[in-house]
C-alpha cells in the first residue's frame, strides 16, 4: 500500500512539474541562496531574491509575490564531493522530499564564462503562487551546517504588536503592566520605578524577516533599532512562542511622541523587473505612535544651575553683539559721511583741473589771436566750443556716459585744433555700449589737456593724439597717446592737472573698492601713452 501511495504521489508531482514548466524562462537564472539558482515565469515582475539576515546567517529569502512557478536548481564545483550532499524540500512546511541525495548522472555542465566550470541539476519545478517552499541542504561531512533557502509566494504580512509590557520594580523583584492588542496610538507614563519596555510581535513563520525601530517624532531621529527577536515567556493564543524585544527605558530622554516602526528587512532596490511604488512598499510597514510621559524630575539642581548660567551667558552675549553692531553701524555712517566729503572734494578738484587760470588765459588768447587775424568764423567756432565745454565742466554730475565723455573731448580737441592744427582720433571697441556705460565725469580731460599742451603744441600739423575706449573681458581700458617729445614719468614735477588726477584716482579707489582704478604712464622721446584701467567695470 505504501508503495502504491508513493507511486501515486510521485505521479502527481511529475504532472505538476510538467504543467508548471510551461512559460518558465530557463535562459535567465537568479541566485537563490547558497548553492541554489532559480528560474521563474517569462513575464514575471517584482522578483526579490537572495536576501540575507544578520539573525539567520545560513538562511536566504526569495520573495516572489507575483510568480506562478519556480524552477529550483543546485550547482557544485568540480572539486566538491557531490555524493555527500543531501537536500530536503518542504511545501507549506510539509516535506515532499527528505534527505534526498543528488543524482550524479543527471548533472550538466554550467559554463559561467569566468574560467570556472560548474555542474548543476534541477531539483524540480514547483507552483509557488500562494505557497512557501523551503529547501534544506547539508553535507554528510558537516551535517550541523544546514543551509536554508525560502521561496515565499505569499504577500508578506503586515506585522502587528500583540503586547506592550512595562516592567517596574517591586519589593519582591519586578512585575509588569500589560497592554494587549494595542491601538495605533499608545499612551505610556514612566515613573522612577519603571525600567524596561517589552514589545511582543505576533508569531509568523518568517519572523526573522522583520526588524523594529523607534523614532523620536520631534527630532526625526532613530533612537533604537534591532532585528534580534527573542523567544520564551510569551505564548500566543495558539500556544506558540511569540517573538519579543526588550528596550531599556533610558532611550526615552524626553516626554513626547515616538514612533514604533516594524517592517521587513528587505532591500527593495535589489529586485529584478520591479514596479513597486513607495506607497505599495508602505503597505508592508506597521507604525504605532507611542506618547511618552516621564513622571519624574527631568533636571537635577546641578543641571538647572548649569542651564541658568548658559542662559545668562547667552543673554549677555546677545546684548554685546547688539552693542557691537550698533557701534559698527555708527562707524559705517561716519565713514560714509567722510566719503561724501571726499567725493565733493574730488568734484571740486576735477573742476579746478579744467578751469585753471592757464586754461582760461590760453582760451581767451586763442580767441583774441583769431580775431586779430580777422578769422571771425574760427573765432566764433572756438568761442562756441569753449562755451559748451565750460557748461559741461560746470555741470555738477558725478558720473557721465562714455558718449558724453567723447562729446566733451571732441569739443575740447576741436577747440584746441583751431589753435595748433594737430590731428586726433577717438576710437572705441565695436561691442562697447557708449550710451549705457558710465564713468566718473571729466575722467580723461586732464590727460588730454596735458597731451595737447605738453605733447604736441609745438608740432603744429605734425602733432597726433589718439584716444581709445577698449573693453577687455570685464575691464574698461581708457588710453590717451600722443607723438610728442615725452617726459620723465619718475619725476613728480608734472603740472597741476596730473597731480589732481592722481589724487582723484586715489579717492575713486577708496569709493569703488570692488572696481580698482589703475593708472599707468609710459613716455619716451617718441611720445607718451597714459593708460587708465577700470577693473571689473563692465
Amino acid at each position: 500500500m505504501k508503495k502504491i501511495s508513493f507511486i501515486f504521489l510521485s505521479l502527481i508531482i511529475s504532472l505538476s512539474t510538467a504543467y508548471a514548466q510551461k512559460g518558465i524562462n530557463f535562459s535567465h537564472t537568479y541566485a537563490a541562496g547558497n548553492k541554489l539558482l532559480m528560474c521563474v515565469d517569462s513575464a514575471a515582475k517584482n522578483i526579490y531574491y537572495d536576501f540575507k539576515f544578520p539573525n539567520q546567517p545560513n538562511t536566504s529569502f526569495n520573495y516572489l509575490p507575483e510568480i506562478n512557478n519556480v524552477s529550483i536548481q543546485i550547482y557544485f564545483k568540480t572539486t566538491e564531493r557531490i555524493q555527500d550532499y543531501r537536500y530536503t524540500i518542504l511545501v507549506d512546511n510539509k516535506p515532499i522530499v527528505v534527505n534526498e541525495s543528488i543524482g550524479i548522472a543527471q548533472l550538466k555542465d554550467l559554463d559561467r564564462g569566468d574560467d570556472e566550470l560548474l555542474r548543476f541539476t534541477t531539483l524540480g519545478i514547483f507552483p509557488i503562487k500562494g505557497k512557501t517552499i523551503t529547501t534544506l541542504i547539508y553535507s554528510t561531512e558537516n551535517p550541523i551546517d544546514i543551509y536554508k533557502s525560502v521561496f515565499y509566494g505569499l504577500p508578506i504580512p503586515k506585522a502587528k504588536i500583540e503586547v506592550l509590557a512595562k516592567r517596574f520594580a517591586t519589593e519582591k523583584g519586578v512585575d509588569y503592566n500589560y497592554i494587549r492588542k494595542p491601538k495605533e496610538r499608545i499612551d505610556l507614563t514612566f515613573t522612577e520605578k519603571d525600567d524596561e519596555l517589552t514589545i511582543v510581535k505576533e508569531t509568523l513563520d518568517i519572523d526573522y524577516v522583520y526588524y523594529i525601530s523607534i523614532k523620536n517624532k520631534k527630532t526625526d531621529k532613530i533612537i533604537f533599532e534591532s532585528n534580534s527577536w527573542l523567544y520564551g515567556g510569551y505564548l500566543n493564543e495558539a500556544g506558540k512562542l511569540s517573538p519579543y524585544i526588550k528596550i531599556d527605558r533610558s532611550i526615552f530622554k524626553k516626554s513626547g511622541n515616538y514612533e514604533i516602526i516594524i517592517q521587513p528587512l528587505i532591500d527593495w532596490a535589489n529586485c529584478q523587473d520591479c514596479n513597486s511604488s513607495s506607497n505599495e512598499i508602505e503597505n508592508y510597514v506597521s507604525r504605532y505612535t507611542l506618547s511618552i510621559t516621564l513622571d519624574e524630575e527631568i533636571y537635577t539642581k546641578k543641571e538647572l544651575l548649569f542651564y541658568t548660567l548658559i542662559a545668562l551667558f547667552s543673554i549677555g552675549l546677545f546684548f554685546l553683539l547688539i552693542l557691537f553692531f550698533i557701534k559698527k553701524r555708527n562707524k559705517k555712517k561716519l565713514v560714509e559721511k567722510e566719503l561724501q566729503k571726499n567725493i565733493v572734494k574730488l568734484q571740486l578738484n576735477s573742476i579746478r583741473s579744467q578751469l585753471n587760470p592757464h586754461f582760461l588765459f590760453n582760451a581767451l588768447s586763442g580767441i583774441q589771436n583769431l580775431m586779430n587775424k580777422n578769422e571771425i568764423d574760427n573765432a566764433n567756432k572756438y568761442l562756441s566750443k569753449f562755451a559748451r565745454l565750460t557748461r559741461n565742466v560746470l555741470d555738477d554730475k558725478e558720473r557721465i556716459s562714455l558718449s558724453q565723455e567723447k562729446t566733451l573731448l571732441d569739443d575740447y580737441l576741436q577747440m584746441e585744433q583751431l589753435r595748433f592744427g594737430f590731428k586726433y582720433q577717438i576710437n572705441y571697441s565695436e561691442n562697447l555700449d557708449l550710451d549705457n556705460t558710465e564713468i566718473p565725469s571729466m575722467l580723461l580731460q586732464p590727460f588730454v589737456e596735458n597731451a595737447v599742451k605738453h605733447g604736441i603744441s609745438q608740432k603744429n600739423t605734425d602733432g597726433e593724439i589718439m584716444i581709445k575706449f577698449i573693453n577687455q573681458a570685464n575691464d574698461l581700458v581708457l588710453t590717451v597717446s600722443d607723438n610728442g617729445n615725452g617726459f620723465d614719468t619718475q619725476k613728480r614735477n608734472e603740472g597741476l592737472g596730473l597731480q589732481l588726477s592722481r589724487s582723484r584716482i586715489e579717492l575713486l579707489n577708496s569709493i569703488y573698492k570692488e572696481n580698482r582704478f589703475t593708472l599707468v604712464m609710459q613716455s619716451t622721446i617718441r611720445g607718451t601713452e597714459i593708460s587708465l584701467t577700470l577693473t571689473d567695470w563692465l
